[in-house]
């Protein structure tokens, strides 16, 4: 493996099929320690409007998505939703920013690993756990699970950097024309769509080494390149 393979990961906190993904990422880079992830922050529902536009409301956004964590739950290596726990919780389902806040914070005062560590944190409180995450008392909860230091958190919370940071991540995602999460980009221009199974994120990145060798210009899209 090149060492100059990076991933660039981009993904939500409140994104079903980012929690396997994640999962198997953290799997990835056990076996291939060669390859230099960055995680990117991605909004489904920046706001409470978004989830109205999509799903008519909040509360059937909550109904329509748990459909979702079904299906995430399958795709799941270790099964690990509580969906029942889910439907039966007493608030909406949360919008996008003040987790992804959170998990920049963390990473601007520790690096990608540090926000990696929020990233899952924050996402065992809503999967498994049934915690409202856009609520910060229970983001905070979810950071405090980690050996990130707190207080820095915090004070890096507040500053306009984080959201200018978070904002940046957008814009790349939008200058990738990434619409969907999970997504793996190598490279800079390989793209990796959807939680696959670990084998083929292993086989794909692979290829992609070998295809640029080869010169050859490839997009990678449910485990399988097409190379033109």
């Amino acid at each position: 493996m090149n060492n100059t393979t990076t991933i660039e990961f981009f993904h939500d906190v409140i994104c079903s099929f980012c929690f396997p993904m994640s999962y198997r990422m953290r799997e990835l880079a056990a076996q291939m320690p060669n390859l230099t992830i960055t995680h990117r922050s991605f909004a489904l529902a920046r706001s409470e409007a978004d989830l109205i536009a999509m799903f008519g409301s909040r509360e059937q956004a909550k109904n329509e998505i748990l459909n979702h964590w079904d299906h995430a739950n399958h795709n799941d290596d270790n099964h690990r939703f509580n969906i029942e726990g889910m439907r039966a919780a007493n608030f909406p389902f949360p919008t996008s920013m003040n987790g992804l806040l959170a998990c920049k914070a963390a990473g601007l005062i520790g690096g990608d690993k540090v926000y990696w560590d929020a990233f899952d944190a924050i996402q065992q409180k809503l999967f498994v756990e049934n915690q409202n995450i856009e609520d910060p008392t229970v983001i905070a909860d979810a950071i405090k699970t980690t050996k990130i230091d707190f207080e820095a958190w915090q004070t890096q919370l507040d500053k306009p950097e984080t959201l200018a940071a978070v904002e940046a991540d957008f814009k790349l995602a939008a200058a990738y024309q990434i619409q969907s999460v999970p997504t793996l980009i190598v490279n800079g221009k390989y793209r990796i769509s959807g939680a696959q199974p670990l084998e083929n994120i292993k086989a794909a990145i692979q290829q992609v080494t070998i295809e640029e060798m080869d010169g050859a210009s490839c997009k990678i899209v449910n485990g399988q390149m097409y190379c033109e």
